[in-house]
């Protein structure tokens, strides 16, 4: 027989829950109060619309070639003359600097000229992605009169 049948131990009454975290938090202040609705004729703001901005995507025609390609194939992208504009520029400035590379056969003379040429292209890359982007565009000569045709973007 154990000591608590013979009843040598009285029974303790089982221990009191401890206090939750939620009924230890003081009720809100009496001043404070939920916002009042919106007045009529209110307009709420309109969600985004899906895809990517037009100033976007002609920036980012002009990463590779790729999504040059992939902005003359989709379609609510090749509709778009600005987008067209560009992915079309960037295709003629890729064709440029290949054509550039066949300088390197070329000793000497030909070096020089690619290097040359290649600090120009870079440079003009770098402004046409930062006239993208701010929503206009910096038209390379020859290349950029072609592609404004070519996509009825008037400049």
């Amino acid at each position: 027989m154990s000591e608590f049948e013979s009843g040598s131990i009285p029974p303790q009454p089982p221990p009191e829950p401890a206090a939750s975290a939620w009924q230890s938090v003081p009720p809100p202040p009496a001043a404070y109060t939920q916002a009042p609705p919106p007045p009529p004729g209110y307009a709420y703001a309109q969600p985004a619309a899906p895809g990517l901005t037009d100033n976007t995507a002609g920036a980012l025609a002009y990463v590779t070639f790729i999504p040059a390609l992939i902005f003359l194939l989709v379609a609510p992208y090749n509709q778009k003359p600005f987008i067209k504009f560009h992915a079309i520029q960037e295709l003629g400035l890729t064709v440029f600097m290949m054509c550039l590379h066949l300088l390197l056969v070329i000793p000497i003379l030909g070096w020089l000229g690619y290097v040359l040429g290649a600090i120009a292209a870079t440079v003009i890359w770098i402004l046409c992605i930062v006239k993208a982007s701010q929503g206009g565009a910096f038209k390379i000569p020859v290349i950029g009169d072609f592609a404004a045709q070519q996509s009825g973007y008037v400049l």
